[in-house]
């Protein structure tokens, strides 16, 4: 079959709030979501910053109370965005299309915090007081499974876990899957809800996360001399991926084209990076698309802030790009949303596709000092730009790589 597939619908929910738009908002503003952690007492630890929803999310106000009360908090991100994306999209899943329609969202350590509650529960009152739900609550699948329920899309339903790469992953199996027929559209994107006792103290022992608690606006570095580690957020991404037949058939509104997809492994370590593999992903894009390196007009780059996985990703983009490498505007926007893990590659990918309808590339905050490289880094304030293809990168722990293309649509 291999048609073409376009993007229709998306919606965020980060530290910043509800929307890709209140995101895009703030990072042209400059303005950032880090800031003390609120969920829990975080005094006894040595990082004490994260990238938080507000307190006062509900995703009861779209979906069934009852659905969500059994459902930890990276299911709910995930119902509640896909929803929103669902009606941008102008698709209702019903009785004649509810086969054609699948469902796959990615997460990296999905219900963490269900985890935490109720092994607590097992130590303190014994085996008998841990909820029925433990497991249904806790596993990965379970964002694209209630998210079939409550909308009736009963087309393939799958998950993707590859650490900070999940989300991207799973819009990049829907292309896949699309194109060989399997499905006409699907509900698609990652979530996460990683900002909890455990996993925080399990990031802060590897070394990972930025311990500026006193500066959580200037802790996310991206590229920058200072950078010390990446700072934790949570959320998600939903999007909707279909056929574009399918799409122009009701006449939706098609936001980008997914034109390249590029996959590959490191085989080299679990959390260190290896230029190898991220040139691998960037390839594989680039001739999924047919495009060559001149075509590309903006990079959304992984750079998370972590002192090796910044360096690596520069000198992997520069080896793609080459003589081109220095003309290619290349951005990292987690000093504003912070790493989500599992949603950050749906979400970026979303940041791709409004630079794209704006004009607007944004910029790399904190990066005051960066180290030399052979790539143009755009920082200081957003740049004005003529974008048609963007690429977002994603590189998870484990050696897990992917590049998107995206074009924006003219017919």
């Amino acid at each position: 079959m291999n048609g073409r597939v376009v993007i229709t619908g998306m919606s965020t929910l980060s530290a910043l709030g509800r929307g890709i738009d209140v995101l895009w908002d703030a990072c042209l503003e400059g303005r950032t979501g880090i800031g003390p952690i609120r969920r829990f007492d975080a005094s006894e630890y040595r990082v004490q910053i994260a990238a938080e929803i507000a307190d006062d999310f509900d995703p009861t106000d779209r979906i069934d109370r009852k659905l969500m009360k059994r459902s930890d908090r990276f299911a709910q991100f995930a119902c509640w965005t896909c929803d929103v994306a669902l009606e941008a999209a102008n698709l209702a899943v019903d009785d004649d299309n509810r086969h054609q329609i699948g469902v796959q969202i990615g997460s990296g350590i999905g219900g963490m915090e269900t985890w935490e509650e109720q092994f607590e529960r097992l130590l303190e009152r014994g085996p008998g007081r841990v909820s029925p739900f433990l497991i249904p609550m806790l596993i990965i699948d379970m964002a694209s499974g209630l998210m079939s329920i409550h909308c009736g899309a009963m087309g393939p339903n799958t998950a993707v876990v590859t650490a900070c790469a999940s989300g991207s992953h799973a819009i990049g199996a829907c292309v896949d899957m699309i194109k060989v027929g399997r499905a006409k559209a699907f509900i698609t994107g990652g979530a996460e809800a990683g900002v909890t006792r455990s996993s925080l103290a399990g990031f802060c022992s590897a070394g990972a996360l930025s311990p500026r608690n006193d500066e959580p606006a200037l802790a996310c570095r991206p590229f920058d001399r200072d950078r010390e580690g990446f700072v934790l957020g949570e959320g998600a991404t939903g999007m909707i991926v279909e056929e574009l037949e399918f799409a122009l058939e009701r006449d939706a509104p098609i936001l980008a084209e997914i034109v390249g997809v590029g996959l590959s492994g490191d085989a080299h370590h679990v959390t260190e990076p290896l230029i190898d593999g991220a040139v691998m992903a960037m390839q594989a894009a680039l001739d999924d698309a047919g495009l060559n390196p001149e075509d590309i007009d903006y990079i959304n780059a992984h750079a998370p802030g972590t002192p090796a996985g910044d360096v690596c990703e520069a000198a992997s983009i520069a080896a793609v790009f080459g003589d081109h490498a220095a003309d290619i505007p290349v951005s990292s926007t987690k000093p504003v949303h912070g790493h989500m893990l599992g949603a950050t590659g749906p979400t970026e990918l979303a940041l791709c596709i409004k630079a794209m309808d704006e004009g607007v590339i944004p910029h790399t905050l904190n990066c005051d000092d960066p180290e030399p490289t052979d790539i143009d880094i755009v920082r200081e304030e957003p740049r004005e730009a003529d974008i048609e293809v963007a690429m977002s990168n994603s590189f998870g722990f484990g050696g897990h790589n992917i590049s998107l293309i995206v074009r924006k649509y003219t017919g």
